[in-house]
């Protein structure tokens, strides 16, 4: 009754039908190689380590993304944090999945959600990014990770401003696999998916990959 009073519309064109549009799907730019081996940046050549990630400590061992954090891209993540749309978790995945391969982990787990933005918009992006992906790549999901505080938003913020903004942001409770992936929604510094690594590693993960939706490109 919902879907017929309140037809799905796709989330970057708004055409009704699909929380995502075939063409809209298509037009997302796919990461493919090379790719720098360490954060995922989009390389004229295969390197270890790319200017953005060179000189830094990061926790985690990769990270890898599915699109480009284009206009398009933007506007569907938009859409699934500030509307509430789960559905479009499992449109995320699905792009995920296809580009990025399975990661040889022992579970999933994904970048806590800021407690108050969370309970104004109903959803976590990351938490059902995982979830989903956790269904595609027959892994388990663990919930280790929270926010020890409040954060102001990054959107806006340089590199340096965004990796204060996030240090000692995020803390792990209990036991965790060794190996983890973490899950987001897009990649942007690196910042938050260190400090959710450097918190795993902690309570006892040893090797954690990331994995993210889109990536901010530079």
């Amino acid at each position: 009754m919902l879907d017929l009073l309140l037809p799905e519309r796709c989330a970057v064109c708004a055409s009704p039908g699909r929380a995502l549009c075939q063409h809209c799907r298509g037009e997302f730019v796919r990461l493919s190689p090379p790719v720098c081996e360490r954060c995922g940046s989009p390389s004229a050549w295969p390197v270890r380590r790319c200017a953005e990630c060179s000189g830094r400590r990061l926790a985690f061992a990769r990270a890898r993304a599915a699109v480009v954090y284009d206009s398009r891209a933007k506007e569907f993540v938009r859409s699934w944090k500030e509307h509430g749309r789960r559905r479009l978790a499992a449109e995320a995945a699905a792009l995920v999945a296809e580009v990025v391969a399975r990661p040889e982990v022992d579970a999933l787990t994904h970048v806590p959600g800021d407690p108050e933005r969370a309970w104004k918009r109903g959803v976590v992006p990351p938490r059902g990014l995982a979830v989903a992906l956790g269904d595609l790549w027959d892994l388990p999901t663990c919930e280790p990770l929270r926010r020890s505080r409040s954060l102001p938003r990054q959107r806006g913020l340089a590199l340096a401003e965004r990796r204060r903004n996030v240090r000692g942001s995020v803390v792990a409770d209990g036991v965790v696999p060794r190996s983890v992936c973490l899950v987001d929604d897009v990649y942007t510094s690196g910042a938050t998916a260190d400090a959710c690594a450097s918190a795993l590693r902690r309570v006892g993960a040893r090797r954690i990959e990331v994995v993210t939706f889109a990536r901010a490109v530079r």
